[in-house]
């Protein structure tokens, strides 16, 4: 019983910035893990960017210097600010939720419904 809502995503061209925003909500007992995926066409989802509870992050090498993870616990929403864009981050990008809820009392992992960004002229 946990929603992951998405905002953000659209048209850009390269160089420009966009930040993602993804919202937890329902029976959530706790968030161990936030984090942002990417599908391009053709390829594998790939991890972005994520961060824990304690405030470590990890990025994919192509992004780091670019993108940057951040959270505002108060609101169990999580952030994906997008600099200096380039049209090979075109992907949907999928907001991922580890956590603990009142109906799974162990962690398990969520996914929002994704959102396109695509980088292009």
């Amino acid at each position: 019983q946990v929603q992951l809502v998405e905002s953000g995503g659209g048209l850009v061209q390269p160089g420009g910035s966009l930040r993602l925003s993804c919202a937890a909500s329902g029976s959530i007992v706790s968030i161990n893990a936030m984090g942002w995926y990417r599908q391009a066409p053709g390829k594998q989802r790939e991890l972005v960017a994520r961060i824990t509870s304690s405030g470590s992050t990890n990025y994919a090498d192509s992004v780091k210097g670019r993108f940057t993870i951040s959270r505002d616990n108060a609101k169990n929403t999580v952030y994906l600010q997008m600099n200096s864009l380039k049209p090979e981050d075109t992907a949907v990008y999928y907001c991922n939720g580890l956590m603990v809820t009142t109906t799974r009392h162990y962690q398990v992992n969520y996914w929002g419904q994704g959102t396109q960004v695509t980088v292009s002229s």
